[in-house]
């Protein structure tokens, strides 16, 4: 395909976001590069993430990859903006958290279905997923240390996640571990065959829908933020979002559904 018909299509899509029932998949999908991210696939991640997060018909996202690579990390070969986002303001004063993988808020669940390499930003990300489902052909590492780099975000969320003594290993060696030994440290929560990843994932995505959205989403809010109160100010927040969920029409129909033995309608509202 010649130049001036790539661009009578359009940007090409590195990132595809597909909503079926109220499960968004988000494929990163730049297989050639093993999913590497440039700058043009960034924003595109960025915005998939955001529509996410905004759509009120998606109440669960899996994250997946296209070919053998979940996420190889960032493409340090491309000169087509930056991996990491363009970051506003002055040259101090810069947003940090810019990304899902660097901290969005999302309280929405969302799985990873790690389908094959998962390095650097690619694993970043899977530390801020509720579920990680590995292919039986996936590995996972942070090679920064190997090229001269430190790894950040990773570095204070993978410690969160396992032992310190694995999550060192994985941070200062550089060294990749396959998808057995990621289960055994609790960096994934299933291992699979390769080919039924995705058939898994939707199946746990279908298991999660079952419940009341908001009352889910309050739970991972409760979660992630009670993580940093203090115990009586985390139960007090608590409260107070109950008192919040209590009050939807969603709260109500659990409510009539229990009193009338019968599958609740969850509407989202």
């Amino acid at each position: 395909m010649d130049a001036a018909h790539r661009e009578a299509e359009g940007p090409r899509q590195y990132v595809r976001y597909a909503l079926e029932g109220h499960v968004a998949t988000i494929t990163y999908d730049r297989p050639e590069r093993l999913n590497a991210i440039d700058g043009a696939m960034r924003t595109q991640i960025n915005a998939a993430f955001a529509r996410f997060r905004d759509d009120e018909d998606a109440w669960v996202a899996i994250v997946t990859g296209a070919g053998r690579a979940f996420c190889a990390g960032a493409d340090l070969r491309s000169e087509t903006g930056n991996p990491a986002g363009d970051f506003p303001g002055t040259f101090w004063e810069k947003p940090t958290v810019n990304s899902f993988e660097s901290g969005w808020e999302i309280f929405k669940p969302v799985i990873a279905a790690v389908n094959g390499h998962c390095l650097g930003y690619g694993l970043t990300l899977v530390t801020w997923c509720d579920f990680v489902l590995a292919s039986d052909r996936a590995t996972f590492g942070y090679p920064e240390v190997t090229v001269g780099i430190p790894t950040i975000v990773g570095a204070l969320r993978l410690p969160q996640r396992m032992r310190w003594h694995d999550a060192m290993e994985l941070l200062l060696t550089g060294e990749r571990i396959d998808a057995e030994r990621a289960l055994q440290i609790g960096l994934a929560g299933r291992v699979v065959p390769h080919d039924d990843l995705m058939t898994e994932a939707r199946a746990l995505a279908d298991r999660l829908c079952r419940a009341a959205p908001l009352a889910v989403r309050a739970t991972k809010e409760m979660a992630v933020r009670g993580a940093d109160l203090p115990r009586t100010e985390a139960i007090r927040f608590g409260e107070t979002m109950r008192k919040v969920v209590q009050a939807t029409e969603d709260a109500a129909e659990g409510a009539a559904a229990a009193a009338e033995r019968r599958p609740p309608v969850w509407r989202g509202r």
